[in-house]
């Protein structure tokens, strides 16, 4: 179907954010496409809500630091759009990419989401041809930990056709709305990391699919605000993925496949000591296995309502 332009809700969770949301929103006003606007910022104590007045950008201004997930799910209950492009505040997109999602997400009602390509800035060049990948796409291995395809790598015509794929990382992504209302947003309790993979499990679970359009292209820093926010971020960082990753495991891997994860666990466990992170790590994997039985009984919820085999598919895909 021709894509006729229609609003799309933008949905920035902001932290500190003061120096990446000047390009990123001058980047969506490029454009041309018309934007439901709300900034969700998180708690800032630099000039980010100051910079949002004077650009009269809607926004909600909080107290404190909710979490990326509860930021978007604010954001996208205070629009209305039948879109909603989630978007990292250190992003900035490449002009035409909105409509290019859009019409990808138009052309299929199957699909609850569009990834663009995902290029990594580094040094501040973007020079679109010579960047590497960030994220083509999110991919499952055979243990169900989430990998993002191409990331860190030379782009390559494997990986610069459109395409499905197992998930849309949530740096940036266009979601229809129908899929938010459907799953309920993002999982409130993960705060930040694995959310987006989480997301997509349960959508794909759901019955809803994803796809991937290289022609649409979006610059990512990567972990920006969180780099800057915390004092060892890296650490906060291990904690936050090693039990969300358990907890999205449990909402839909076969039994046959918890061998597997246990050996890929302690493994991690072992890395982590080598890079300095055993502490946290471990404090991650011990929160996850204490959430274990939350979670299980949303599996149950998740398979009386769908199919765990969907996302099971795409399992070893990468």
């Amino acid at each position: 179907m021709d894509f006729a332009p229609t609003v799309v809700a933008v949905v920035i969770p902001s932290w500190n954010s003061e120096t990446l949301l000047p390009q990123c929103i001058e980047s969506v006003r490029a454009q041309g496409v018309a934007v439901e606007w709300m900034v969700v910022d998180n708690g800032s104590a630099d000039g980010s809500v100051a910079f949002l007045e004077r650009e009269g950008i809607p926004h909600v201004t909080l107290p404190r630091n909710i979490g990326f997930a509860a930021a978007v799910n604010l954001g996208a209950a205070r629009t209305e759009a039948p879109a909603v492009l989630v978007l990292n505040a250190d992003t900035v997109l490449e002009p035409g990419s909105i409509e290019r999602l859009a019409t990808a997400l138009a052309a299929d009602p199957d699909l609850g989401g569009v990834q663009p390509r995902l290029l990594q800035i580094e040094g501040g060049s973007r020079d679109v041809d010579s960047a590497c990948l960030y994220s083509a796409g999110q991919a499952l291995t055979k243990d169900g930990r989430a990998v993002e395809l191409g990331a860190g790598a030379p782009q390559s015509p494997a990986l610069l056709r459109a395409r499905e794929i197992f998930g849309v990382c949530g740096a940036a992504c266009l979601l229809r709305r129908e899929l938010f209302a459907d799953l309920g947003g993002y999982d409130e309790s993960f705060f930040s990391f694995y959310e987006d993979v989480d997301l997509n499990v349960r959508g794909r679970i759901a019955g809803w699919r994803f796809a991937y359009e290289p022609e649409a292209v979006v610059w990512h820093v990567g972990n920006a605000s969180w780099q800057s926010n915390f004092e060892v971020p890296g650490a906060e960082n291990a904690r936050l993925v090693a039990r969300n990753r358990i907890a999205t495991e449990a909402k839909f891997v076969a039994a046959a496949t918890v061998p597997r994860i246990v050996a890929v666990e302690v493994g991690a466990l072992a890395r982590a000591a080598r890079r300095g992170r055993l502490r946290a790590t471990l404090a991650g994997k011990l929160e996850g296995v204490r959430r274990l039985r939350r979670n299980l009984r949303e599996r149950r919820r998740l398979a009386a309502a769908g199919d765990l085999e969907r996302p099971r598919a795409w399992l070893g895909r990468t």
